[in-house]
């Protein structure tokens, strides 16, 4: 079972049973056991053409001129066939699937700790997403810590990733940050790590059904809404854009000019709020930030290990203030699913839910 959606018009959905072919050799078959659901996933839509996001699972049980495509999802699997000598069956993996009940993938780069998959489409993909985690050889692992796992730690890597970003280049000289979407999980996982650091002070922008649940988290020193930003102070800024809102971003550019020092493009939760600024903005250029791109340079500064246990211990941070609001909500069918997504795709869902999803029967 496929849930599909269209790259030409994000609303629209469909899913699909598609017939299992067989394994070809070196290859294995993955159960997609459950995967989280959230306003990340959005992300990967939105841009998913300009970010190549759709690239990783091309879908084939259509005719390739009709506008399907598999959304990612991060999730846990287990290996119910195989072709490959060095993966047996009931391996449980972690890592980045598409929205469907199971997936084929093409194990190379083996080693205790997991391995990646080198299908031809995905030689020049990022290979932090190809990379596959073995969870009996994950010290961390537990079952019952696996929906918290695979809906935040996805989110809060690339949370961790714009704050070491910032780290590194010295907070451009900044004594305030402001986070736009605050409400959303990958805001407040930059919120927490900025807060523990107490470099800067932390304002958060979001819509105003949002504003008292962020301030109950404690991670902001001032939450205002959108339409509040003229009441920023005028001071050296770094501006973290979750939202992805060009009114928002025009309206902040212009109040705060060069005091800023950065202005980060993360997401676009606030996706179809387009309106394009009318002439050029002051201060800095808005600048994505590609996760896999800071990922790379540390490693190879810190290597593989340093990373991943500079990243647990801010996750042992952030975490319990997660567990303090989200309540988990199970999703079964593809119909539940997608009601689900356009929910988030509409930015009506409630932040305190964490979605974990199954296609399976």
């Amino acid at each position: 079972m496929d849930i599909l959606i269209s790259h030409a018009n994000l609303r629209e959905t469909t899913s699909e049973a598609a017939p299992e072919r067989p394994l070809l050799p070196g290859t294995i078959r993955v159960e997609i056991n459950h995967f989280g659901l959230s306003a990340n996933n959005i992300t990967y839509a939105v841009m998913g053409d300009a970010m190549n996001y759709w690239s990783f699972f091309p879908y084939e049980g259509l005719d390739e001129s009709a506008p399907w495509r598999r959304m990612p999802v991060w999730g846990y699997g287990t290996v119910t066939e195989t072709t490959h000598d060095d993966v047996v069956l009931g391996e449980r993996i972690f890592g980045y699937f598409p929205c469907s009940s199971s997936f084929v993938i093409e194990p190379g780069r083996l080693d205790s700790s997991g391995f990646s998959d080198i299908a031809p489409h995905r030689a020049d993909l990022p290979s932090v997403y190809n990379r596959y985690s073995r969870c009996a050889a994950d010290s961390s692992y537990s079952l019952e810590r696996e929906p918290i796992d695979m809906l935040l730690k996805p989110l809060f890597t690339t949370s961790f990733v714009v704050h070491d970003f910032l780290v590194d280049n010295e907070m451009f000289g900044a004594s305030t940050a402001v986070l736009s979407s605050a409400s959303s999980k990958t805001a407040i996982g930059v919120a927490i790590l900025l807060a523990e650091a107490g470099a800067v002070r932390v304002v958060g922008l979001t819509s105003p059904s949002n504003v008292a649940f962020c301030k109950s988290l404690g991670c902001y020193d001032e939450v205002l809404t959108y339409d509040e930003v003229g009441k920023l102070p005028l001071d050296p800024t770094v501006y973290l854009d979750v939202a992805g809102r060009r009114d928002v971003t025009n309206t902040l550019h212009h109040h705060l000019g060069d005091l800023l020092g950065w202005s980060m493009v993360i997401g676009d939760t606030h996706w179809e709020a387009t309106a394009e600024p009318t002439g050029p903005l002051p201060g800095p250029r808005p600048t994505l930030l590609f996760a896999p791109v800071q990922i790379a340079k540390r490693r190879q500064e810190w290597g593989r290990e340093g990373f991943e246990q500079a990243l647990a211990s801010a996750w042992g941070v952030a975490m319990p203030i997660f567990e303090g609001f989200i309540t988990f909500e199970s999703l079964r069918g593809p119909e539940a699913i997608i009601a689900a997504y356009l929910e988030l795709l509409e930015g009506s869902a409630d932040p305190t839910t964490g979605w974990i999803c199954t296609l399976l029967t």
